[in-house]
């Protein structure tokens, strides 16, 4: 059985890896792929100095920003017969919401190992199709990593090394 890679960058997003990591394991309860697709987190080095805190500014804006139009447009789901939930109070709401928003700027790499038999060319052949095209893996820039492939060793090796 040869075994391939793929390898999604999504910068400092851990939101979206989190999204990617979530759906992988969803196929992977539906479809019953236990073996077969297997996937590691890597949290890299930390970036240094004006990088950091560029990025992390960024995203801290761009979720402020997205928090109060949502304030200011909340959606109406709720039915006339149900009760709604108590307000909570916003210094908590945003303390938290600044926590999360803050990362310490590392980039976030989701390592996919699919590992099909030899019979099974086809199902293979339709999740590599099918991964890179979902909605969490598409900005993550996708890079496939087959057997012979002078980078493959180094992808083992990371994998194994990998939590």
């Amino acid at each position: 059985m040869a075994h391939t890679y793929m390898k999604f960058d999504f910068g400092t997003d851990e939101e979206l890896a989190q999204q990617a990591r979530h759906k992988l394991e969803t196929w992977k309860q539906a479809f019953r792929l236990d073996k077969k697709l297997q996937y590691k987190l890597d949290r890299g080095e930390p970036l240094e100095g004006e990088a950091a805190e560029l990025v992390t500014e960024e995203e801290h804006e761009e979720r402020r920003e997205a928090k109060q139009a949502q304030k200011k447009h909340p959606d109406k789901k709720h039915s006339a017969g149900k009760p709604k939930a108590k307000p909570q109070s916003g210094k908590h709401d945003e303390a938290k919401d600044d926590a999360e928003a803050i990362s310490d700027g590392r980039n976030v790499t989701l390592l996919v190992r699919l590992y099909f038999s030899s019979h099974e060319k086809l199902s293979e052949q339709r999740w590599f199709d099918r991964i890179p095209t979902e909605e969490p893996f598409k900005s993550a820039s996708p890079q496939v990593i087959r057997a012979g492939d002078p980078e493959f060793d180094a992808s083992v090796k990371h994998f194994s090394e990998l939590e």
